[in-house]
């Protein structure tokens, strides 16, 4: 098996263990670590049959490039998701689904991307969706964030993103952008159809080809003295909601 991969950290490298253990080719641990958790980690990696070596801080850092690996490290092969948008809708489509989309625009920090994947897989999001010129890629830090996430939803990167909010448009996926300045709410929009939603970085929002592109734009109320939301934040505010219109 080629290993071109590394994840680190408990959340990640147990999420890959459940859902694709067959891709792990080795998995470093902490020798120091005795605790309850590593432990329960070490049975269930055992469980699944990894393969286990002690290593030492210092190892783990020079493997994963951070010493906030939590005393794990997974050297794995990559896990086969859906490559396109189109692969994506057909998926859901088969499944008689309700496509629920996630749109980042000018998103360029790990740390947010990792925490939108996380939020996209807790409210059963189909796939993410990014411009390849004006975001920030999968990478280590991302995975260790989205604690497992970055394995289970779609990051699909795409050439020009206003060409393909166009194209949803065509398949009749409403597309709503966030913005400040939206008289309507997140609240006010039905969201029990299809829907793309897209929100744009914090501080400066989407980009303004992005926004005229979309159906309508909607604001997230702030009652508060802050004007806006970590964009991670926002994109749960917006999922959920679209998960509790949905039941």
């Amino acid at each position: 098996m080629s290993a071109n991969k590394i994840l680190f950290g408990f959340h990640a490298v147990t999420v890959r263990l459940k859902t694709a253990p067959d891709s792990i080719s080795e998995i470093h641990i902490d020798a120091s670590r005795r605790d309850q958790r590593m432990r329960q980690f070490v049975e269930r990696a055992k469980a699944a049959g990894a393969k286990l070596l002690d290593s030492d801080d210092e190892r783990l850092k020079a493997i994963c490039g951070t010493h906030r690996h939590q005393g794990v490290v997974a050297r794995v092969s990559a896990v086969s998701q859906a490559r396109t948008l189109d692969e994506v809708l057909e998926d859901v489509a088969s499944a008689e689904g309700v496509p629920l989309l996630l749109v980042l625009d000018g998103v360029t920090d790990p740390h947010n991307l990792g925490a939108c994947l996380r939020v996209a897989d807790g409210a059963g999001a189909d796939a993410v969706v990014a411009p390849k010129d004006h975001a920030v890629g999968l990478n280590a830090t991302v995975a260790k964030v989205a604690s497992g996430a970055a394995e289970t939803v779609p990051y699909l990167m795409v050439t020009n993103l206003a060409r393909t909010l166009k194209e949803l448009k065509e398949q009749d996926i409403w597309v709503i952008g966030t913005s400040d300045q939206a008289e309507k709410s997140i609240y006010e929009v039905d969201l029990k159809r299809p829907v793309a939603l897209v929100l744009g970085a914090e501080g400066e929002g989407m980009r303004q080809l992005t926004a005229k592109t979309c159906d309508e734009l909607v604001s997230i109320p702030m009652k508060g003295a802050v004007e806006s939301l970590n964009v991670s934040v926002a994109a749960g505010v917006c999922l959920y909601e679209a998960l509790r219109q949905r039941g």
